[in-house]
């Protein structure tokens, strides 16, 4: 059978009609196969969601229990029959409960990809590449000018500045689902054992990742209605970077402003958001990663996602690899 049968986008999201579901589907609907928890691929409001059971505990968290009809938790490595398709999860390395989704049926493969990166992360389980017929990839940073250092030597940068202005706050904006906890995990394990003061927003979240095994340290809150200036110096301090354009951000003592994000690649987008220290860390794949794994799963032809499409489609055809944009709508940079 033709790839496009299998899969195929349509307003709601990729959409299998041969097992009547959607992945990551951006509007309501029957049935929901979801990636990961970052709120532009999982929705509430389908009447029945099939995810890996830390996603389905993170979409609870956020959306309260109510956020589907019906809920199916697969474990990494399970096929699972829906109709005539085989379904299968895979890690995606990119938050925890993370995956790709392997679609089976006579005989064509096909992987989406959901959102990845390769970049080992102590907070969630690593990419593992998938042989198939078709991959889908998302391309967030899919331009040759992004190329990610590793993770750390930015934590690296970080804690080299805390060391030189003792007396100052350094105030660290990281998304809610994944890279604040990443970001935390990372300090501890380069050595850094004093308390790390956290927004509330961060609060379930951290602790739900506590619970599951991984190890963020002592966390104390950082909100507005306790504590005092004195209280934070020389303190880390990290929150969802909306706060940091409200007056919870200013009553830190001479806070230096850092923001973890793969778009800290480009200066110029640190220098309009005031962004004293750029931390590079992205959990998303840089330009060699994406294309090296294109390669890994050998597959005939590449439809590119979300993000710089073109010039991975580009890249494809100059491989001698069939590949197309797919042009879906309704995804944004939560977790970059």
């Amino acid at each position: 059978m033709r790839a496009s049968d299998l899969l195929h986008p349509r307003p709601e999201g990729l959409y299998c009609p041969p097992g009547d579901f959607f992945i990551d589907p951006v509007r309501p609907v029957d049935r929901a196969l979801i990636t990961h928890g970052h709120s532009d691929h999982a929705r509430s409001g389908h009447r029945s969601v099939l995810a890996t059971q830390q996603t389905l505990d993170i979409m609870g968290l956020r959306y309260g229990e109510g956020f589907a009809g019906t809920t199916q938790a697969a474990a990494l490595g399970e096929t699972i029959a829906l109709n005539d398709v085989t379904v299968t999860f895979h890690p995606a390395g990119h938050v925890l409960g993370s995956a790709q989704i392997e679609v089976v049926h006579q005989g064509t493969c096909i992987v989406a990809s959901g959102d990845y990166k390769r970049q080992r992360d102590a907070t969630c389980e690593p990419f593992e590449p998938v042989k198939c017929d078709v991959f889908i990839t998302e391309a967030t940073f899919g331009l040759p000018v992004f190329r990610h250092p590793h993770d750390t030597e930015e934590i690296a940068r970080l804690l080299k500045s805390t060391a030189q202005f003792p007396e100052r706050a350094h105030l660290v904006g990281a998304y809610a689902l994944g890279k604040a906890q990443r970001v935390m995990r990372l300090l501890r394990d380069a050595g850094y054992d004093r308390p790390i003061y956290i927004h509330g927003a961060l609060a379930k979240l951290s602790d739900y990742y506590q619970g599951q095994g991984i190890d963020l340290g002592t966390l104390e809150p950082a909100t507005v209605e306790s504590g005092g200036k004195g209280d934070f110096i020389g303190a880390v301090i990290v929150g969802p970077p909306s706060a940091f354009a409200d007056r919870w951000a200013r009553r830190f003592p001479d806070p230096i402003s850092c923001f973890a994000s793969g778009w800290m690649r480009i200066r110029q987008r640190a220098k309009q958001g005031g962004v004293e220290l750029p931390l590079i860390i992205s959990d998303h794949s840089d330009w060699d990663e994406l294309t090296a794994t294109i390669k890994e799963t050998g597959a005939e032809e590449i439809w590119v996602t979300h993000g710089r499409e073109e010039a991975l489609v580009r890249w494809c055809e100059l491989e001698g690899i069939a590949a197309r944009p797919l042009h879906l709508v309704g995804y944004e940079d939560e977790g970059d």
